[in-house]
């Protein structure tokens, strides 16, 4: 059985996560041992513990506040995922299944009837089940468990890269496509690697530019 401090993190954790407890808003102790019946102890600790891992953040004589993320952070979160996931996507390859790339081939073609049918929501959810497939088998929890932390992170985050970047999208299905081929191919690691990474880091170029066209316009 999990313990209290656990119980606690989890709570918080998926409130976060899904919005329950947005940016900005304070998590109170004495509220929080109220609602749930767990002693103080146990929250103070989740929130050290969300604090270390970038989910809140402690301001003094203010409380805990669920971290506020921008443009920035979004950019820095995906380098990282560009990174983690390039090294874990080129760690699993050898050993994904075909039925494991049959999958991927069709959560790609879902993405394209996404954005078809201008749902931006449902092609965030196949894009990240699509990264975290081909990441899958891996057999490195710990590298696993922070792209996972990254990928909910950018969640958070409430531009939609795909949508904020004309274009990208298309282009991320045809990147999607061509990783796939590699690993099909047999290629070796580094290529994969070097795709995978590549795919993310051309999303965070992509919004960049967009964002100084933009800002450009606007001063012009």
């Amino acid at each position: 059985m999990a313990s209290k401090a656990e119980q606690a993190f989890e709570i918080l954790k998926e409130r976060i996560m899904n919005g329950t407890y947005g940016p900005g808003h304070r998590l109170v102790i004495d509220q929080l041992v109220r609602e749930h019946g767990i002693s103080s102890v146990p929250w103070r600790e989740s929130l050290r513990r969300l604090e270390a891992e970038g989910w809140v953040e402690i301001v003094p004589n203010v409380g805990a506040l669920v971290k506020t993320f921008d443009t920035d952070a979004w950019q820095r979160g995906l380098c990282l995922v560009a990174r983690l996931g390039g090294y874990a996507t080129a760690l699993s390859a050898p050993r994904l299944t075909p039925e494991d790339l049959e999958r991927a081939h069709t959560l790609n073609r879902q993405m394209s009837e996404a954005l078809a049918n201008f749902d931006p929501a449902s092609f965030g959810r196949l894009n990240r089940e699509f990264h975290e497939l081909l990441a899958s088998r891996a057999e490195d929890r710990r590298l696993l468990d922070m792209v996972k932390n990254e990928w909910a992170r950018l969640e958070l985050i409430r531009k939609s890269a795909f949508w904020y970047a004309p274009g990208r999208a298309q282009a991320a299905l045809a990147e999607h496509d061509g990783i796939l081929e590699l690993i099909e191919a047999g290629a070796s690691a580094e290529a994969i690697e070097a795709a995978a990474k590549q795919h993310e880091l051309n999303t965070v170029e992509a919004v960049t530019a967009y964002d100084a066209e933009l800002h450009s316009q606007s001063h012009s």
